[in-house]
């Protein structure tokens, strides 16, 4: 889902792997409770890891170039980009 307020000229995107977003279905279960926080991480653990075609692209990309994770909620601490960045986190290191 893209950022509201933000164009795709001012992002100056290079890379979007859309399959790596969260599904529609999950992001609408979630609706952003805290208390749903852990399974909704399990479940988005589950679906990076039945696409790893798009996450192993998105991390070749970050060995050549600078990252940033857009997101579309107002919550900081607890959405996609968080939980895309801990995995990426994992593979990565």
């Amino acid at each position: 889902m893209w950022p509201r307020g933000l164009s795709r000229d001012l992002a100056k995107i290079e890379l979007w792997e859309k399959d790596i977003a969260p599904s529609t279905d999950l992001r609408k279960w979630y609706q952003h409770d805290p208390d749903k926080w852990p399974e909704f991480k399990f479940r988005y653990f589950v679906k990076l890891d039945k696409n790893q075609d798009a996450g192993h692209k998105l991390l070749d990309f970050i060995d050549d170039s600078t990252v940033t994770l857009v997101y579309g909620s107002k919550e900081q601490q607890m959405n996609n980009a968080v939980t895309l960045r801990e995995y990426l986190r994992h593979f990565h290191s």
